[in-house]
């Protein structure tokens, strides 16, 4: 700072650290390794030819007790990691952490970082996984390497997202085309500029941030650059996962106006600030192109936070006076393609096998949550996977159980300290463990994870805890716009606390926490894509048969795996309309005899009750209490609704 080349705000010369690759086989090789670790780290700017004097010889300080501590903590965890499973070249990469020219692009996000009243002694621009792995591990209470290579993390007091906190700021550009009310809460544009003045003033006394530059969507025409500044490492490398990485050449001419996440999510928001009802806060300003996050660690805010965004900007692209048809619609959803260029989406809230359906070793993954819809074909919005833990088995998702390896993030969940075995089953930290992996981590993932060629089956999913929808039946145009508005599942006992008895659950469009247009914006737009391409649309219930939760079963994934390939293959297209019977109350067409090894008497809700010991006039009772709820639910969408899509509804039983 003395050198006169810098004025007093900027930033000198960070160690912008662009470290490390995994590394050489067993044990002799990562001791090898790491009595080089440490002592590399410091020549960062020193190595750069041209750079500017006040640049050169700047030297991290950090003292030789500090390196050993870091030598002996990483030597712990590597002891107790099974890498035996590793090449000698792969463990040789995960442990050599080698510093990259710092290059242009880095000083220019140096001084635009800067520019957003940021000013710390380190940043760490795009740092590879080595180096964010030193990082959590030295600076991250709870962090450990696993058996497996994945660095676990913890996330805090917050397991999970809180939509209760989520605010978007009211602002003229896009007031009348925000669906306000309980999802997108309104904030006044100066308790937004308070949020994020308490977020940069916590920031900025950190020793250290990380920086990460990356795209949501892989499509050239309508990605978003993005910008996620974070006091956390597992943040960065989490963000490093879940955006789409950009060449060197894109990094320096695409992201001078990035939208940019501050997450400041180990400091608290002030309850005082009109708008805040607890410490926790997630705002978005699309004005600004800005999100603050305070109040939460859990990383999943910013991976929603983005697809938000995108919920609001992509119906407005390429142009906002084109019909549905044309417009580019978002999708909480996961999409593969088959051999035949055959793609489906697949509509699911948590825990209906969204993620688990998607990955089909018969078919390339294009992802696994967030998509886009356009006029040429569909788009991955997301780099990476988020998926769900809990239970989870290398035989019954082989592809995710292999996916969580070097690189990937593992949150919240348990593991023996010993062995670095991770206990998928432990539930005691949260439910909701989590693993966030880069998608090019899943065999038969797409890459680039764009497709020219448009949807031709449309799957949407629930699990229903009730067992009164069939496994499988097919939709009408109508009833597609009214099953999709209403996004059914159900919560079962254990997968919250306080939840006793199965409780219904309605999402619009399998998303509303993250819609930002009104719901029937998103299913006329689907609508008329359907319509425009010829795809056809079922409802999928991976929950439970032969009755309700605790009484019934829960249908086999073999038996839901089965009846996805009969949608794939034409096995249900093919059937004439004799071979569909209609399910009283709901209208449902579903298959009046067996499909593929999946008996008849599965397929038809009502004989599956009776087979287990239950009266007709049981089931009857069960469909016509969850037909109140849906016709209940819907009653806030009815109003932007045709009467032909209100009349797809499930009936009450004196009107059937």
């Amino acid at each position: 700072r003395s050198s006169g080349h810098l004025p007093e705000r900027q930033i000198p010369a960070r160690r912008v650290a662009m470290l490390c690759r995994l590394p050489d086989a067993a044990r002799t090789a990562c001791s090898e390794t790491l009595r080089h670790l440490v002592p590399a780290l410091p020549l960062a700017a020193a190595r750069l030819p041209g750079t500017p004097t006040c640049f050169r010889g700047f030297r991290q300080k950090v003292s030789i007790n500090r390196e050993d501590k870091i030598r002996a903590a990483l030597m712990k965890q590597l002891r107790a990691a099974e890498l035996k499973g590793w090449t000698a070249e792969e463990v040789k990469q995960a442990l050599s952490m080698e510093i990259g020219t710092l290059g242009t692009h880095a000083l220019d996000v140096l001084s635009e970082v800067n520019s957003l009243e940021l000013d710390v002694e380190d940043i760490f621009y795009n740092a590879p996984p080595g180096v964010l792995y030193e990082q959590a591990l030295k600076y991250e209470a709870g962090s450990a390497i696993v058996g497996s290579g994945a660095l676990a993390v913890k996330s805090g007091k917050k397991t999970g997202r809180s939509p209760l906190d989520k605010r978007i700021v009211f602002e003229e550009a896009s007031a009348d085309d925000v669906w306000w009310g309980k999802v997108n809460i309104k904030l006044d544009y100066k308790a937004f500029l308070t949020n994020r003045e308490r977020a940069v003033d916590y920031l900025n006394t950190r020793q250290r941030l990380y920086v990460v530059d990356g795209y949501a969507g892989w499509d050239e025409e309508y990605r978003l650059p993005i910008r996620v500044i974070t006091s956390r490492a597992y943040h960065a490398l989490f963000m490093q996962n879940m955006l789409v990485p950009a060449t060197e050449q894109e990094l320096e001419q695409n992201f001078h106006k990035p939208f940019v996440i501050f997450n400041a999510g180990v400091f608290p928001c002030n309850r005082q600030t009109p708008g805040m009802t607890s410490s926790t806060s997630v705002s978005v300003s699309f004005k600004r192109q800005e999100m603050v996050i305070l109040g939460t660690q859990y990383a999943g805010e910013m991976k929603k936070g983005v697809f938000t965004v995108m919920n609001y900007l992509m119906p407005l692209m390429p142009k906002r006076d084109l019909p549905p048809a044309e417009r580019a619609l978002s999708l909480h959803s996961s999409a593969n393609i088959g051999p035949e260029n055959d793609v489906s989406i697949f509509f699911g809230l948590s825990g209906t096998g969204k993620t688990t359906l998607s990955a089909d070793p018969k078919r390339d993954l294009i992802g696994d949550d967030e998509h886009v819809w356009h006029s040429k074909g569909v788009f991955n919005i997301e780099g990476g996977c988020y998926a769900k833990c809990i239970n989870l088995t290398r035989e019954k998702e082989p592809e995710i159980y292999e996916a969580i390896r070097f690189g990937a993030v593992l949150e919240n969940v348990v593991f023996d300290e010993r062995t670095g075995d991770v206990d998928y089953d432990d539930v005691s930290i949260t439910e909701n463990t989590r693993a966030s992996y880069p998608l090019a981590s899943i065999p038969h993932a797409r890459i680039p994870a764009k497709i020219e060629h448009h949807p031709k089956n449309i799957i949407l999913l629930t699990c229903d805890a009730f067992g009164v929808l069939p496994p499988i039946s097919k939709l009408s145009m109508d009833q597609v716009m009214y099953h999709f508005i209403s996004g059914y599942t159900a919560k079962v006992a254990g997968t919250e606390v306080g939840v006793k008895e199965p409780e219904a659950t309605f999402s619009a469009c399998f998303g509303a926490p993250f819609l930002v247009w009104h719901p029937a914006v998103y299913a006329e737009m689907l609508a008329a894509k359907l319509i425009a391409h010829e795809a056809d649309a079922y409802l999928v219930n991976t929950g439970w048969v032969g009755g309700p939760y605790g009484k019934g079963r829960r249908c086999s994934l073999k038996y839901t795996r089965q009846l996805i390939d009969a949608i794939h293959d034409g096995t249900l297209k093919a059937l004439p309309e004799m071979e569909w019977e209609e399910l009283p109350i709901f209208g449902l067409r579903m298959p009046a005899n067996d499909v593929k090894d999946v008996p008849r008497e599965i397929l038809r809700p009502q004989e599956a009750w009776e087979q287990n010991g239950f009266s007709a006039s049981e089931y009857e009772e069960a469909a016509a209490k969850l037909a109140g709820l849906f016709q209940k639910n819907f009653v806030e969408f009815s109003d932007r609704c045709s009467a032909s899509v209100r009349e797809a509804g499930p009936k009450k039983s004196e009107d059937v």
